[in-house]
């Protein structure tokens, strides 16, 4: 089970003051260094966090598994992946204005727009994932597009995990299993932080990774950022 490190907020912090500090490339470097499997970036229209530029510039250093998520409806986007080949490419149907992902895919509505795009992506060499709540109907409707794998939403599960843990993961273990039944490899990912994501991994069968980011970066304030993320490491053991 691989942690990928979403690297957004740094860049966050970069942008509030211009310049380069903290240097997002060294940034990105020392988490692999300090144990990341892998590092995200979700790359918005207005580059409000990560630049195009930082796109470009960490293919050429990353020695791991990169991640690029955004909205494939922005050409922008598209033309970046394409450009610079991830390893993976999640597909989240963000709007331009959005703070932070919300929801996920109707992969039904949308069937012959994600299956045209899977097929770009995929024939480029790379796999492709798509952001679904964890509901039997868009995950099937995920593998008839034609997704490697899922990232499963998990705000609700982290929203409710601390009153009701059994019930805020059940829906996660079906949806996983739902996946399994079908072929698809499974991803997670939002809201996951240091106190939920031991229980929720341990029951999901066939989850391949988890993707975190603003948890992490909080963590690595008090913690350190090489501590943290060997933490979230034995998380997932």
């Amino acid at each position: 089970m691989k942690l990928s490190v979403n690297i957004n907020k740094i860049a966050t912090i970069r942008n509030a003051r211009g310049g380069n500090n903290p240097n997002l490339i060294q940034v990105a470097i020392d988490c692999e260094r300090f144990g990341a499997d892998g590092i995200t970036v979700h790359p918005r229209p207005d580059q409000r966090h990560i630049r195009f530029e930082d796109v470009r510039a960490l293919k050429k250093v990353l020695s791991k598994e990169f991640n690029i998520e955004g909205n494939p409806s922005e050409k922008t986007f598209v033309d970046l992946v394409m450009e610079t080949r991830p390893t993976q490419v999640t597909l989240v149907p963000d709007a331009s204005n959005q703070l932070t992902s919300n929801h996920g895919w109707d992969t039904v509505q949308n069937r012959d727009f994600l299956k045209e795009t899977v097929q770009l992506f995929s024939e480029a060499g790379m796999r492709v994932s798509i952001f679904v709540d964890p509901i039997s109907e868009m995950i099937i409707g995920a593998k008839e597009v034609g997704a490697h794998r899922i990232e499963l939403y998990t705000e609700a599960y982290a929203r409710t995990f601390l009153s009701d843990p059994h019930n805020a993961r059940e829906p996660y273990v079906q949806a996983a299993f739902k996946a399994a039944e079908l072929g698809v490899e499974v991803n997670a990912g939002h809201d996951l932080d240091l106190h939920n994501v031991s229980f929720f991994a341990a029951g999901i069968p066939n989850l391949k990774e988890v993707s975190i980011g603003h948890a992490l970066i909080c963590d690595a304030l008090y913690l350190g950022l090489e501590n943290t993320i060997q933490m979230y490491k034995r998380c997932l053991q």
